[in-house]
């Protein structure tokens, strides 16, 4: 009798241009069985988390501080999923684990790659599958944001400025103002994530905006962006407003100059403005801030798990990293995995 092996999305080559899409270079193949060894567990993938990052990660000339996908190999991420075998006394069958290894019906991880979810704590281990680490870093460690602020976050409807806004409530600022395509995700950012406010940067004017809903300037501003809301968010500071930067996706998504915005100096000299880029590498001490406050603010209903939950199998995890691209969905986007 012939053992299928497990099915793992591969990278068939580099993409060359932001513009193509990476289902033009991924494709889903059957693995070799594979067969764990001492201390090695089996587990069998139930949700995958897909990541603005692993679409730059399908470049050879990527700049994020982690390995770069290689082409003929299988691409990593973020996964839950259940041991269903052990060779690890500590990770019995069934037990559910957080790992990286994910993009694969099934992942052969050592115990020190896998990590249990813990029970009781959330309504489904999904809700680990989240942004938080480089949200509340950004917010927390390198904007300093506290009680008295005035935050804008652009991308805020992503799944790194959802989490990062709410953090920012949960710290107290005084206001937080969310930039986002089209009035669904304004409105969404507003009456279900609880923010001040928040500003449509299709329809509506963003020097307006920000001069009506920040009258004294903002004081920090958490950057996914880049581009010409970098630019406005500078003509709007308070004195010695911090931005920290995180990403640029003006500058991944589409083409054009989004990643190289103008900088004002005259305007960053006059009113003191710190910039603060940080990379997405986390130190175990940062993963575990934002476990710890994540669980408490969830049960104290501070902040929710803002997210997009997709069904299907792995080539719905393909499609569905083409829409995040896209700025189809909302917050951070898990496919839950069926079986074939």
């Amino acid at each position: 009798m012939t053992v299928r092996g497990p099915e793992a999305v591969v990278l068939r080559a580099h993409r060359t241009d932001v513009a193509q899409p990476p289902s033009a270079v991924l494709e889903v193949v059957t693995l070799p069985p594979e067969e764990p060894g001492p201390g090695q567990v089996r587990v069998r993938n139930l949700f995958q988390q897909v990541i603005a990052a692993g679409g730059d990660l399908m470049f050879a000339t990527s700049q994020i501080p982690v390995p770069v996908f290689r082409p003929g190999e299988p691409i990593y991420g973020p996964a839950v999923g259940r041991v269903v075998e052990s060779r690890a006394t500590d990770l019995p069958v069934g037990t559910v684990v957080l790992h990286m290894s994910g993009w694969r019906e099934e992942s052969i991880l050592a115990p020190g790659d896998a990590f249990p979810v813990p029970e009781g704590v959330f309504p489904g281990p999904e809700y680990l599958l989240n942004q938080g680490v480089p949200a509340y870093h950004g917010i927390v460690d390198v904007a300093e944001v506290g009680e008295g602020d005035v935050v804008l976050v652009s991308g805020a409807a992503g799944g790194v400025g959802s989490m990062a806004a709410q953090i920012a409530k949960a710290r107290g600022a005084a206001r937080v103002i969310g930039i986002a395509g089209g009035p669904e995700k304004t409105r969404y950012l507003v009456e279900e994530l609880g923010l001040d406010a928040a500003i449509d940067h299709r329809g509506e004017d963003l020097d307006d905006r920000l001069t009506e809903l920040a009258p004294d300037g903002i004081t920090a501003f958490f950057d996914t962006v880049g581009g010409s809301q970098f630019e406005a968010a500078l003509r709007h500071t308070a004195h010695g407003a911090r931005f920290a930067l995180c990403g640029v996706l003006a500058g991944q998504v589409g083409g054009g100059d989004g990643g190289h915005p103008r900088l004002d100096i005259m305007t960053a000299l006059v009113h003191e403005v710190q910039i603060r880029p940080f990379s997405t590498r986390h130190t175990p001490e940062q993963v575990q801030a934002w476990n710890t406050h994540y669980a408490e603010w969830y049960a104290e209903g501070r902040i929710t798990f803002a997210h997009t939950l997709l069904d299907g199998t792995l080539e719905r995890a393909v499609t569905a990293q083409d829409e995040l691209l896209a700025g189809v969905h909302r917050g951070n986007v898990v496919v839950r995995l069926a079986d074939r």
